[in-house]
């Protein structure tokens, strides 16, 4: 008979942005046991909610968990500056690490994580949430495998954000906090186009940032673009924080995959005016034109993620991809601030599209 597997047990550390609870969420329907969590927050609200959701979870102090041998995972939402040095710290003690995007702010914090991951061997994964937690991007994952729409030659990622302003933790206005629209939301669209392109690597052909509508929050970004690609295909991203109060949920995220024999159309979250619920996925190819409700497709990346401890393996997400999304991110925001382009940075010729 084969011996039982003993579950993955994790903690939560960084409870200051409610993406903690899908992350715990994620972790105990794989299987996983939550030995703790850290209360210290910048949003008591955040640990409020925390509480109610899993009253079963107790707290403990920081330092405890990251000693306890006992705990192989942490996982953690802290303010996006913090997060590195969270991460940094629980390899340290020999655990591995799912943080919430962006995983690092800065270059210095991304060459400080890569670091860490060749000195201790541990695993650093970002939970992408808009993809990883969105069940038409499963669908959309499978059909791209499949060959259902050829080769894929683009993707267009609109990543609208309602602001809820009056209810905002002060750093979530300070840029060097969450490292700017590009870097925090950012992350998710870049990630999607490495993912469903199947790139390794790419460069960004131009970037912009901006504040649109908020004159008297000073620094703050509001909007931004970014159009990346390698020689065999494209992508346009287009971030906002205008999301209306009328709509039924906090955006209206999709996704656009164009393939050389047909394309998806992938409505996250809403379909307006159309279906109701989310996870809408739209296929038109050679054969069929057709809706794909996904609504009850299975997640993936936790059950992976908890493999991947177990047996050292990289299923959920490939290391170096992750360091991929940050970097093509940073450079990114660093190309709309005004610095070099993708190009000029250093990057292969042949990763970026023109050249």
């Amino acid at each position: 008979m084969t011996a039982p597997v003993a579950p993955v047990r994790f903690a939560a550390i960084g409870l200051d942005h409610r993406h903690v609870d899908d992350q715990v969420t994620g972790f105990l329907e794989a299987g996983a046991i939550c030995a703790g969590y850290c209360p210290e927050t910048s949003d008591p609200r955040v640990v409020e909610r925390f509480r109610k959701l899993f009253p079963d979870i107790p707290p403990r102090p920081r330092a405890e968990l990251l000693a306890d041998p006992s705990i192989d995972l942490i996982c953690c939402a802290a303010i996006p500056r913090d997060r590195a040095d969270i991460a940094i710290a629980a390899m340290r003690a020999g655990k591995d690490v799912v943080v919430d995007k962006p995983g690092v702010t800065t270059f210095a914090q991304l060459d400080a994580v890569r670091a860490a991951v060749a000195e201790t061997g541990r695993i650093f994964s970002i939970c992408f949430t808009e993809r990883f937690l969105v069940r038409a991007c499963e669908v959309a994952s499978d059909l791209v495998q499949a060959g259902a729409i050829g080769q894929v030659l683009q993707t267009v990622g609109l990543g609208p954000h309602r602001l809820n302003r009056a209810i905002r933790p002060s750093w979530f206005f300070d840029m060097e906090a969450t490292g700017g629209i590009l870097v925090d939301i950012g992350a998710h669209q870049i990630d999607q186009f490495l993912y469903f392109t199947g790139s390794r690597d790419a460069g960004i052909v131009s970037a912009r940032h901006a504040n649109l509508a908020h004159p008297d929050l000073p620094g703050f970004q509001d909007f931004g673009e970014v159009l990346l690609g390698t020689p065999a295909a494209s992508g346009y991203v287009r971030l906002d924080w205008f999301t209306p109060d009328s709509l039924p949920t906090w955006g209206d995220g999709r996704l656009f995959i164009l393939g050389s024999a047909g394309y998806l159309e992938l409505r996250k979250y809403v379909d307006v005016g159309g279906r109701q619920g989310g996870d809408h996925v739209f296929l038109s190819n050679r054969s069929e034109t057709r809706h794909i409700d996904a609504s009850r497709t299975p997640l993936r990346y936790f059950r992976r993620l908890l493999d991947d401890v177990r047996r050292r393996t990289g299923t959920a997400m490939p290391q170096e991809h992750v360091f991929t999304v940050c970097r093509l991110s940073l450079e990114a925001r660093q190309i709309a601030d005004g610095g070099e382009s993708g190009a000029a940075a250093g990057l292969p010729p042949s990763a970026v599209p023109g050249i």
